[in-house]
């Protein structure tokens, strides 16, 4: 749940902590008794169980088929994440994993641990998929043949620009934000708006830009070939080659050449809140806002911070919690936003080549969010400052020398 170091410092985290893990058992409680559906959502809760959690709020025909979608370019993205898979054998499965999905004899085996589980049993997610309304399987189909043409693409291909980069984030993320659009439209639960596909888009290159931030040396070691989707255009300023980012004598530029990948990605901002205000459905609402978060979180915590190239940067677990707890009205993303974009703010040194930019970035997202009006009477994602809580730490420590007496009296 969280270690007790963590949670003595942070103590308001404890209660959404407690919901979250209540909220995950529950969710696993209630798989589905049919063998396909049952693995399905078993397999949801092994490859992210903060997703399986949010998606528990869809009603069940919605949840079934975002749920196959999930999976589906979960699969789709084994195939292509798996460097051991040589070209001229992954491309043609890329291109064709639309048909796939339609067979209940096909599956392919590679990934690891879970995934490779996943690929194994891909007739399950098959079976699933064959069992949807037909405007679901159309748009999962559509997406599915698009991201993969675009996957296959980008195997014979770096990213070298800006728009290299914006175009394969398109691929494999701004696609399935269309493609949640389409599968909310089928629903019946949403309208989509003029703008509706740029906007869609822009969701899923926020999220995608984060997760590539932050899983820079993730993707560098990368066994047996490294995963390079950081531009060319713009690691180039900092680098002769992009794994240089990550050795100590290079930290200055490297922090400068991620500051601008940051910038970079805030200028979807503007967008995602547009496509948040727009939802009319509270639980696709939450199903879309608390990820959205959660990546401007993210994006806080890695700016100007150097453990980006040296381990893993993410959000504490009891904040996360807190996010998923608090998420409900667009009041709620609009301050969340608010206190992110500020804390990321006092991190900018004026030193930095992008710091104008960045700072003009920062606050227009800041403008837009006081402008609603809805700032006031809230509880601050960020200005807790985890100070410790002697009250509480006097209740824990009463608590555990009650619970250890017991334990040694039961021994005796």
């Amino acid at each position: 749940m969280g270690s007790l170091g963590t949670m003595l410092r942070y103590p308001d985290d404890i209660y959404p902590l407690l919901k979250m893990k209540r909220a995950i058992e529950k969710a696993e409680k209630q798989i589905p008794p049919e063998p396909h559906w049952g693995f399905c959502y078993s397999m949801l809760h092994k490859v992210s169980r903060s997703f399986s959690l949010v998606i528990q709020q869809l009603n069940t025909e919605l949840r079934n088929a975002v749920c196959v979608f999930y999976l589906v370019l979960r699969a789709l993205d084994t195939v292509e994440d798996d460097t051991s898979i040589p070209t001229d054998e992954k491309v043609p499965i890329l291109i064709a994993f639309h048909r796939h999905i339609y067979n209940t004899d096909w599956h392919y085996s590679c990934g690891t641990n879970e995934y490779k589980v996943l690929m194994d049993q891909f007739h399950h997610v098959s079976a699933a998929f064959l069992e949807l309304e037909k405007g679901y399987q159309e748009a999962i189909e559509e997406i599915t043949r698009r991201m993969g043409a675009g996957m296959a693409k980008f195997i014979c291909q770096e990213v070298e620009t800006v728009d290299d980069y914006d175009e394969y984030c398109h691929y494999v993320a701004g696609l399935v934000g269309l493609g949640l659009s389409k599968l909310f439209l089928a629903a019946g639960s949403e309208v989509l708006t003029p703008d509706w596909e740029a906007i869609s888009n822009s969701m899923g290159l926020f999220l995608q830009k984060t997760n590539i931030i932050r899983d820079y040396l993730e993707d560098i070691n990368e066994i047996p070939k490294s995963r390079m989707f950081w531009p060319r255009e713009i690691w180039g300023k900092y680098a002769d080659k992009l794994e240089d980012l990550k050795y100590e004598e290079n930290s200055t530029k490297s922090v400068q050449c991620l500051n601008e990948m940051v910038t970079n990605a805030l200028i979807h901002i503007e967008d995602c809140l547009k496509y948040m205000a727009a939802l009319r459905d509270p639980s696709i609402f939450r199903f879309c806002a608390i990820p959205q978060i959660m990546a401007i979180g993210t994006l806080a915590l890695c700016y100007n911070n150097v453990q980006v190239f040296r381990g893993v940067v993410k959000l504490r677990r009891g904040l996360t919690a807190k996010v998923i707890d608090r998420t409900k009205t667009m009041a709620d993303v609009y301050g969340a936003f608010y206190d992110f974009s500020c804390m990321l703010k006092t991190k900018v040194d004026n030193n930095d080549p992008n710091a104008s930019k960045t700072l003009n970035r920062l606050e227009a997202v800041q403008k837009l969010c006081k402008d609603t009006g809805v700032l006031h009477n809230r509880k601050s994602y960020v200005n807790d400052k985890g100070q410790p809580n002697n009250v509480f730490i006097i209740m824990v420590v009463i608590l555990l020398a009650i619970v250890f007496a017991y334990l040694r009296a039961t021994w005796v």
